[in-house]
Order: structure tokens, then C-alpha cells, then sequence
């Protein structure tokens, strides 16, 4: 299959690199000329447009940073759509709206193509390396057929349900990390507060109930002082707000959801809409009046973990089809 990847930001470049490195036939469009120039000279190929992308590939990877900026790269003129016949396929792999995915993928299907929502979870670290997750949100037999690509860029890939699924799991995830994010903060300028060491904290809550993957991520890029987690407050902000979308469409009153996005709003409107989203923790220090930080932590994740061929999850018990 040939592929084409559209937005080569902090996780599409590397989603898009790995399938550079396994061999997979790839054209990249990318509004910074320099990303695109460096993938051409490690063996990728260029387009002019979304359009002439879709006419010549027959995977279409759209990975953007927000709902504007894919419907634009979609809809405008010499836009993806324009470019669709049938037989093609067009992953989304933006977090965004669920409804904004249907909305889209109801053109996609008109124009005779397949779509899937298809986000990833798991830091941007992890997609560096292949060994990132992939929601797939689409019919099976879509799913078979990207398969072998999901798996090229990512290691766990699960099959969510029918378009849109894999979008509403993905928000939702973002939420539980942002909202364990916010706790660490305060966890940490708390006990630094009180004359705690910070390493020692660190290990404490690594070794305890309270241990998570933000935790063991995050609190790391904190402690040393860069707060680089490849990971913007805009974006959380934006995340959020469509989680807690989602929720008052159902009637719900949610407590933590509107408390979250005010305090990313609040850190946006100090610190810069592109300040780094570990740095929310810098309210803090700025009330305590202390510096958080410990010694010997990395300033930005490197994943570890060997690249390994990916699978597909299996789910026990579904009964969504």
C-alpha cells in the first residue's frame, strides 16, 4: 500500500517515521517545509496537495491539531476529499470530536472510501518508537484491511467498535491522564512544601497504591526541570473541553471536568497557549513559593522498550458485535 501522511507534529512525525523505517511506500505534506525536506532526504516523498495525496496513495493518515485543522486539510479546495475514489482509505488520527468524525466520514463514504478514526495513547515517547496504542473505531472489515499498518506504527491496536468509538475512548483517556496530571502537581508541591526530598517522594509514590503511568512518565520531566513532555497546554485544553462536551450531551453534570479546564485555561492565559502541559505544576510552585524539582531526571521520555511487531487486542466478553 502507499500512504500518505498529512500533519508531522509531535506525534505524526514520529508515527509517521516509523513507518518510514519499516519499508512502508510514504508521501508526507506538512505546512513546515523543513519536517517535509527532512523526510524526502530519509526516503520519503512529497505532494503538493491533500488532493493529489489521495488521488496517488491508498492510505490517507490525517494527524492534526485540532477538528478546524483537519476539516480545512479535508474539505477546502484541492482538499482530501476532492482527491477520494473508491477503494481508498482515510485513518484519522487526531484526537477530536466523535461527531466531527462521523460528520467528515459520512463525506469520506460518499466519495466511495472507507474511513476510521484511528488516535493514539500512550506519549509521544512511545510512538517514536512503534510501541504506541491504536483505538480503531470502524467496521471489520476496514479494520482487517489497515491492520498490517496499525500494527507497523503502533504495538497494542484495538478495535473499538463502528466510527466515532475510537475517538469518544481516546478523550476519555486524555481526561483520566490530565486529571492524575493535576493531582501530581499538587501531590508533589506538597510535599516539597512540607521538606520533603523529592526523589524520595518520587519513590514513595512509585512503590505505592498511588503509582501510575503519568506518575512514572510526567513526574519525571518535572522533577528535572524542562516540563518537556512533548505535550502542549492548547492541546489539553482542547482535549478536555471535548470530553467534557461529550458528557453535557448526555445530560451529565460532571464535578472534576469544568475544574480541569479552568485550571488549563488559567495556565494557558499565564504561561502561553504552547507552554508545555507538565508546566500546569508552575501555579503551584508560584503559590507555595518553592521549586519542584528533584536530582538525576531526564529532561525529556525515551522509550526503552525494543520495537516489537504489533497485534491486535482481544476483548473477552464483548457483545458489540
Amino acid at each position: 500500500m502507499k500512504v500518505g501522511f498529512i500533519g508531522l507534529g509531535n506525534a505524526g512525525s514520529k508515527l509517521a517515521g516509523s513507518l518510514l523505517r519499516n519499508g512502508i511506500d510514504l508521501t508526507v505534506i506538512d505546512l513546515d517545509k523543513n519536517l517535509v525536506s527532512d523526510f524526502v532526504k530519509r526516503g520519503a516523498k512529497s505532494e503538493n496537495s491533500p488532493k493529489e495525496m489521495a488521488e496517488n496513495c491508498d492510505v490517507i493518515i490525517t494527524c492534526l491539531p485540532s477538528p478546524k485543522a483537519c476539516s480545512e486539510v479535508m474539505e477546502s479546495v484541492n482538499g482530501v476529499l476532492e482527491g477520494l475514489s473508491k477503494g481508498k482509505i482515510w485513518l484519522e488520527m487526531s484526537t477530536t470530536d466523535e461527531a466531527e468524525i462521523r460528520r467528515i466520514g459520512a463525506l469520506v463514504k460518499k466519495a466511495g472510501a472507507l474511513a476510521i478514526d484511528c488516535p493514539v495513547s500512550g506519549g509521544c515517547h512511545r510512538a517514536d518508537t512503534g510501541n504506541i496504542s491504536i483505538f480503531a473505531g470502524c467496521t471489520r472489515e476496514a479494520f482487517d484491511m489497515v491492520l498490517p499498518i496499525l500494527t507497523t506504527m503502533g504495538r497494542r491496536v484495538l478495535h473499538t467498535g463502528g466510527l466515532g468509538t475510537a475517538s469518544k475512548l481516546k478523550v476519555m483517556t486524555n481526561y483520566l491522564a490530565t486529571v492524575n496530571l493535576v493531582s501530581i502537581a499538587e501531590a508533589l508541591t506538597t510535599m516539597k512544601s512540607l521538606g520533603m526530598d523529592m526523589n524520595v517522594t518520587y519513590e514513595a509514590i512509585k512503590a505505592s497504591s498511588g503509582n501510575s503511568f503519568v506518575h512514572e512518565t510526567e513526574s519525571q520531566v518535572i522533577l528535572n526541570g524542562s516540563r518537556d513532555i512533548s505535550f502542549t497546554m492548547d492541546l489539553v485544553s482542547k482535549d478536555i473541553g471535548i470530553f467534557h462536551e461529550l458528557a453535557k450531551r448526555q445530560g451529565l453534570d460532571l464535578e472534576m471536568a469544568p475544574l480541569i479546564v479552568d485550571i488549563f485555561k488559567d495556565g494557558e492565559k499565564r504561561y502561553g497557549p504552547r507552554e508545555f502541559s507538565s508546566n500546569i505544576i508552575k501555579r503551584l510552585e508560584e503559590m507555595a513559593n518553592v521549586e519542584v524539582l528533584g536530582v538525576g531526571f531526564p529532561p525529556e521520555m525515551i522509550d526503552d522498550e525494543p520495537e516489537e511487531a504489533g497485534y491486535e487486542v482481544i476483548i473477552n466478553g464483548r457483545q458489540d458485535y
